[in-house]
């Protein structure tokens, strides 16, 4: 048997907004939230199989690099939907800029970044 991605853990300023942005925009629901490492708090968004622990230790500090210059940068996180034009419309909404949209083979796609830094590929296979 192949593994299976479970979860990606990402340091973010404030874990239950950053939650509320994924769950709004990608209907994604709250999995699991409490305490964690001496001063952290954790979210965990996602669905039944796999999902984002969203972890601030509480004196977080900002990144200035780009995450593609250095070795084990997180460059960006994927997500799969089944309707790119509606999520667009959700990612507007809330605030966000999508840039390099892109049609190829096999699929459409486009990018935002939200408050933490964090890049989002936002993909349909439709």
């Amino acid at each position: 048997m192949s593994g299976v991605l479970e979860h990606l853990n990402v340091t973010v300023a404030n874990p239950k907004a950053t939650a509320a942005m994924f769950c709004g925009v990608f209907d994604w629901k709250v999995r699991w939230e409490g305490p964690g490492m001496e001063t952290g708090y954790s979210v965990h968004v996602g669905g039944a199989g796999s999902y984002l622990a969203l972890f601030s230790y509480g004196n977080a500090k900002a990144g200035g690099e780009s995450s593609y210059e250095h070795i084990g940068g997180l460059n960006h996180i994927g997500v799969v939907v089944p309707d790119l034009d509606a999520v667009e419309a959700k990612v507007v909404a809330a605030g966000y800029t999508p840039t390099s949209h892109a049609d190829y083979e096999p699929g459409r796609r486009f990018y935002f970044h939200e408050e933490n830094g964090l890049e989002i590929e936002v993909v349909s296979y439709n």
